[in-house]
């Protein structure tokens, strides 16, 4: 058996759509009438509405997505290799995007103006990118400038970023990162000023800044935007190499020590692989650590009948242990935990986006402000061109 199920709960029923929760809900209601989750003709919907559509349509699926969303995707990836590749098709008129907001936002700043981003799901968002909010950062930023450190600190924001905080970045001379190229990053950061502020995930800042550049804990501090001053006085900031946000992934940060040390004795021999979103000590607990693309090629380059808990996605563990029954794959946590905001784009949701499309109606459409996407644009810009 090439994968093994984790355990599951109340909240992972409940990320399912297997219940409801009024008092955590974001209360987006789908502007239309929503396709029973039951009905049997969902596939065959979906399947008719991308065919009407033909080459007008270009479906992108992230990785974290469930299977049933996948099978329609055209290109499937992270979150900017998506984003990329709708702005590598000019020709689709529609561009369905299967992920969080944040990516559709990505998607519609490198796209042609006369090109449609559409979310299926105006709900689905991302926890770590609401954990930085531009009046708070612009609100740091204003520190900085008082203390006489803003001309010295640059600002680096991970992909997983509102368009906000990615135009906020622009306008102050950085760049965006993802956690396949924030090690050169932040190189290119320490070449042009003495210190980074690094948003909005800590844990991807500081393993990068202690594990691959080599800096110490000691150089990296957390503001906390809940705090006056962020918590840090004066001193803190202008002695930090690093100027962490506080912010995290729901999922990745959920995986701890003891979820790496149960996994080892349970299972002799097996390779503990992790995402760099991961807390530090599980990261330092860990056999490998890398992007989700990372994850993936390891797997694929794995030897038959190795043995491998990863630390990740659930949508994506379950895929890759589908995908190579030859090895052992399994979750790293003993229950079950998805991406709940991922997963609120469904088959209803999809089959809803497109029968409206080939009904000419254009739903739940993203768009980016012209100033806030230049600026933004300038950030991603400066991200291709690192060294």
């Amino acid at each position: 058996m090439s994968f093994t199920e984790p355990s599951p709960t109340a909240t992972a029923l409940l990320l399912l759509g297997r219940g409801s929760d009024p008092s955590s809900e974001r209360g987006v209601d789908c502007p239309g009438e929503l396709p029973s989750p039951s009905d049997p003709d969902l596939v065959a919907r979906a399947a008719a509405a991308k065919a009407a559509l033909g080459d007008r349509l270009f479906i992108l699926g992230h990785h974290y997505q469930r299977d049933e969303v996948i099978q329609f995707a055209d290109v499937t990836g992270d979150s900017f290799k998506l984003a990329k590749d709708a702005a590598a098709r000019p020709q689709a008129e529609y561009i369905v995007f299967c992920g969080v907001h944040f990516m559709a936002e990505s998607a519609d700043i490198l796209t042609a103006p006369e090109q449609k981003v559409i979310l299926p799901d105006l709900a689905a968002g991302c926890s770590m990118a609401d954990m930085a909010v531009l009046g708070q950062v612009e609100t740091a930023w204003e520190r900085l400038a008082s203390l006489g450190l803003a001309d010295t600190t640059v600002p680096i924001t991970y992909m997983n970023s509102s368009a906000d905080i990615k135009g906020f970045v622009g306008r102050h001379g950085g760049t965006v990162c993802t956690s396949s190229n924030a090690e050169r990053a932040l190189k290119w950061a320490f070449e042009r000023g003495e210190r980074v502020i690094f948003l909005p995930d800590q844990h991807l800042g500081r393993n990068t800044a202690v594990l691959e550049l080599g800096l110490s804990l000691d150089d990296c501090v957390l503001y906390d935007p809940h705090k006056p001053g962020g918590g840090l006085t004066g001193e803190q900031l202008a002695n930090a190499k690093m100027i962490l946000w506080r912010g995290h992934c729901s999922v990745h940060g959920r995986f701890t020590l003891d979820s790496v040390k149960e996994v080892r004795e349970r299972v002799p021999g097996v390779n503990v692989l992790v995402h760099p979103e991961c807390r530090h000590d599980v990261v330092l607990a860990a056999d490998f650590v890398g992007s989700t693309e990372y994850i993936i090629r390891t797997i694929e380059a794995a030897p038959a009948g190795s043995k491998w808990a990863i630390g990740t996605e659930l949508n994506l563990v379950r895929r890759l242990g589908n995908a190579h029954p030859d090895k052992q794959i399994m979750f790293l946590d003993r229950t079950v935990c998805y991406c709940s905001t991922m997963n609120r784009i469904d088959l209803p949701h999809l089959v809803w986006a497109l029968e409206e499309l080939v009904a000419g109606r254009v739903v739940n459409e993203i768009t980016v402000d012209a100033d806030t996407a230049h600026h933004a644009k300038a950030a991603l810009a400066q991200m291709l061109a690192l060294p």
